[in-house]
């Protein structure tokens, strides 16, 4: 197959790529540093980056960026940094790049394990990867042309314990490698309208 990785350059994204990358062919995509410019927070950006590439088996995006502060200090602003991002950035992903997806291909998008365990300052995070769940198992319903998508909503990642573990205490961290085989049951299964949990 030919799998199209946004955020290939990121830790989940490097993961993902080792695992499919002796199976499939693998097209790395991201702000920067990747095959292909892609901006996720940019329709235009998306666009381009079908175009270029031309049609693909599956789509893995490992890609978004949310807003983390005290809810006290939380406004409108900061919530609209993860709607623009994490959100619809992988919303757009889907409605642009289904027109570049084969007949039978899948999206597989990411949320993380804040969807139902939440933590201080991760309210924009919590928000954003439960709206991003509730439209993955809404659109699997509707998918044209025998599509499929799913969403893998990994654990805090093992690798970025150094930084995050003063916010994740209790956790147990997941290592990237495992929580890329969830992408890897998403792309190369036949499961559709799935969160697959890596805890």
């Amino acid at each position: 197959m030919r799998v199209l990785v946004v955020g290939a350059t990121g830790l989940i994204g490097r993961a993902v790529v080792a695992e499919l990358a002796p199976r499939h062919e693998i097209i790395r995509a991201g702000r920067s540093s990747a095959d292909v410019a892609l901006d996720i927070t940019s329709a235009e950006s998306i666009a381009a980056a079908f175009r270029s590439i031309g049609t693909v088996d599956a789509v893995v995006s490992a890609a978004g960026h949310v807003k983390f502060a005290p809810f006290a200090e939380m406004a409108a602003a900061d919530y609209e940094v993860g709607l623009r991002d994490k959100l619809m950035g992988q919303v757009n992903l889907v409605l642009i790049g289904r027109d570049f997806i084969a007949d039978g291909g899948s999206f597989t998008l990411t949320t993380g394990v804040l969807d139902s365990d939440p933590i201080r300052m991760g309210t924009s995070a919590s928000m954003v990867n439960g709206a991003v769940n509730g439209f993955v198992m809404a659109a699997a319903i509707e998918m044209p042309r025998g599509q499929r998508i799913n969403v893998v909503s990994p654990g805090v990642i093992a690798e970025a314990m150094d930084k995050l573990a003063p916010f994740f205490r209790g956790f147990e961290p997941v290592p990237a490698a495992r929580a890329a085989l969830a992408y890897a049951k998403s792309v190369e299964g036949a499961q559709t309208g799935r969160v697959y949990r890596v805890v």
